[in-house]
C-alpha cells in the first residue's frame, strides 16, 4: 500500500473531493482491471476515452480516481482532477514505485531506424565489461533471464516505471530503452530525467491518423529527448540533426562518417564476407582508436555499431570488449546470417515493406552475391498497395522470388500471391510459388548455386504464423535449422 499524498508529490493536481490521506493498493488505467483499493485514472486514447469507464472502475473497488475532465462523481471517494492524465500517470508511477530510474543509468535511444540494432550493441558491450543490463525495445523487454513480450517500443509510463524496479531487483546496473516519437508524445517516459539521450537519424514515417500530423511534428516530439537527458548522443550525419537538439538542455556528444567534425568518426569503410561472417570493417577515430568489426552487413551497421561505440565509451566500457562484442553480435531477425556454407548465405530481416526491402536488397548487392534469392509473402487483411510494392521491388533486385505465406491470416493465399505477383510483372522479375514456408526455405537450399545470397524476409523475430485467427508456433531460426537437417539426412 502507498500514500495517495506521497504518489501525488511531483504532481500539479486539484483536489475535487475526498481525503489525500489514504492508502492505495495499485494504480490503474484500465477499468475492468481495478481492484478493491486501487487509484484509476482515466484518459483520453486516440480511439477510447476511459472516462466514460469510471463507474466500472468504482464498482470494482477504485477509492480514488483521477480525471482531466469534468466529470460528476456522486459516490463516496477522492477525486482528483489534472490538467494531462498521461502525463500524471508518469508522475505517479515513477514515485509509487519509489523512483527506480535513481538507482539505474538509464540510456533512451531514438530515431525512425537502428533504436533496436544499437541497443543490442551496447548491451553486449556492457555484459563483455560485466555489467548487468535491462533492455526495453521493439522485439521485448529483458530482465535478467526474463524475457517480456510487449505491444508497443516504448510501453506505458507505468509499465516503464515497473520494469525498472524489476531491473534494479534482478540486480541491473543499466536500463536500455528504445524511446519512440508516441512514447515522447505520449509521456510514456515523463517522470525521471534519462542520463543518456541517444538520437540515431530521422526520415519521414509514422505519419498519419492516430500517429503525427506531420514531418515536422514528428521531428519534434523525436526533439523532446534532449530536454529530458543529462547527455545527448547525436548521429550529426543525419538530416535536420541540428533541429533534434535545437531546443536541447543537454550535453552534445557527436558521431558519423562523413568529414564534418566529430567526437567520434568512422572510416576505411569495408564490406567483409568470409566463411562464417559476413559484416563490415571500419576504422574508429577521436575518442575512440582502432579498427573494428561488426557481424551485422550493411553501412547503416556502421553507424549503429559507431553510435553504441560512443555511448559504451562514456560508460566506461574498453574498446577490446567493445570490439569483442561487435565481431560476435546478432539482433534477431535483422540482417541475420541464419546458414552459411560454400554455395550460399541465408540471411533473416523483418523487411515487410517496400522501403525495408529495397534498403535490404541494396545493402545485401553490395557483397556482389553470384545471383539474390528472395523467400517472402504478403500479409492477409492488408492493403493490397503494399503487395503490388514489395512485388516489384523483389523483381527489379532478385534473380529468383519464391512466394510463401506470411500471416495469411483470413485471406486465402492464392489471392495474396496473385497480388505480388502484379508487381513482380512490373519489374519482370522470376518467381515461383510454394505455399509451405519451410519448404520454401529448403527449396532455396536444395537449388542454390555457388554465391548465392538467400533472403529469407517478413517475420524475422515474429514467433507465429497466423492463419484463419490462429496463431501456429513459428520460428524463421528453427525452420532453417530443420530444413538443414532434412536436406542432410536425405543426402545420406
Amino acid at each position: 500500500m502507498k500514500n495517495l499524498r506521497k504518489i501525488l508529490e511531483n504532481v500539479e493536481y486539484e483536489l475535487v473531493k475526498g481525503s489525500l490521506d489514504i492508502e492505495i493498493k495499485d494504480i490503474k488505467n484500465n477499468s475492468r482491471s481495478v481492484e478493491p483499493d486501487d487509484l484509476f485514472i482515466a484518459i483520453v486514447g486516440t480511439t477510447a476515452d476511459s472516462h466514460t469507464f469510471i463507474p466500472d472502475a468504482i464498482q470494482n473497488g477504485a477509492t480514488v480516481v483521477v480525471i482531466e475532465k469534468e466529470v460528476e462523481i456522486t459516490e463516496n471517494i477522492t477525486v482528483i482532477k489534472v490538467a494531462s492524465s498521461r502525463k500524471a500517470l508518469a508522475y505517479m508511477s515513477a514515485a509509487y514505485f519509489d523512483y527506480p530510474a535513481k538507482e539505474l543509468t538509464t540510456i533512451g535511444i531514438t530515431g525512425t531506424a537502428g533504436k533496436t540494432s544499437t541497443s543490442y550493441m551496447l548491451k553486449a558491450m556492457l555484459e563483455r565489461q560485466g555489467k548487468k543490463v535491462g533492455l526495453i525495445g521493439t522485439i521485448c523487454a529483458l530482465i535478467g533471464d526474463k524475457k517480456i513480450e510487449l505491444h508497443n517500443t516504448t510501453p506505458e509510463s507505468y509499465d516503464v516505471q515497473k520494469m525498472f524496479r524489476q531491473m534494479i531487483d534482478a540486480g541491473c546496473q543499466y536500463a536500455l530503452m528504445e524511446v519512440s516519437s508516441q512514447g515522447l508524445k505520449m509521456h510514456r517516459v515523463d517522470g525521471f530525467t534519462f542520463d543518456y539521450g541517444v538520437f540515431t537519424n530521422i526520415s519521414p514515417e509514422h505519419i498519419g491518423p492516430n500517429e503525427h500530423e506531420s514531418f515536422e511534428e514528428y521531428l519534434y516530439c523525436k526533439s523532446l529527448l534532449f530536454q529530458k537527458c543529462r547527455i545527448g548522443i547525436i548521429n550529426t550525419d543525419s538530416n535536420r540533426w541540428q533541429d533534434v537538439v535545437k531546443n536541447h538542455t543537454c550535453e552534445i556528444i557527436t558521431y558519423g562518417a562523413s568529414e564534418q567534425k566529430t567526437d567520434i568518426k568512422a572510416s576505411n569503410i569495408e564490406f567483409i564476407m568470409e566463411n562464417d561472417f559476413l559484416g563490415m570493417g571500419f576504422t574508429v577515430s577521436g575518442k575512440l582508436e582502432g579498427n573494428v568489426k561488426v557481424s551485422i552487413p550493411g553501412r547503416f551497421s556502421v553507424y549503429n555499431s559507431l553510435c553504441a561505440m560512443t555511448i559504451a565509451n562514456e560508460l566506461g566500457v574498453s574498446l577490446e570488449h567493445m570490439k569483442e562484442a561487435l565481431e560476435n553480435v546478432k539482433v534477431t531477425g535483422r540482417m541475420e546470417l541464419a546458414s552459411s556454407n560454400e554455395n550460399y548465405k541465408l540471411i533473416i530481416d523483418y523487411a515487410h515493406n517496400e522501403d525495408e526491402m529495397n534498403n535490404l536488397m541494396d545493402t545485401i548487392s553490395e557483397y556482389q552475391p553470384e545471383r539474390l534469392v528472395c523467400i517472402f509473402g504478403g500479409g492477409g487483411n492488408r492493403a493490397k498497395a503494399r503487395r503490388y510494392d514489395m512485388g516489384e521491388v523483389a523483381g527489379k533486385w532478385a534473380d529468383l522470388i519464391i512466394l510463401t505465406e506470411d500471416n495469411p491470416r483470413w485471406e486465402e493465399l492464392d489471392s495474396i500471391n496473385q497480388d505480388i505477383i502484379e508487381g513482380i510483372r512490373r519489374s519482370q522479375g522470376k518467381y515461383i510459388i510454394v505455399n509451405n514456408r519451410k519448404e520454401a526455405i529448403k527449396y532455396a537450399m536444395q537449388n542454390a548455386e555457388k554465391g548465392d545470397m538467400i533472403l529469407l524476409i517478413g517475420k524475422g523475430h515474429e514467433n507465429y504464423q497466423e492463419i484463419r485467427g490462429v496463431r501456429y508456433p513459428w520460428d524463421e531460426r528453427k525452420a532453417v535449422k530443420e530444413a538443414e537437417q532434412e536436406l542432410e539426412n536425405t543426402a545420406k
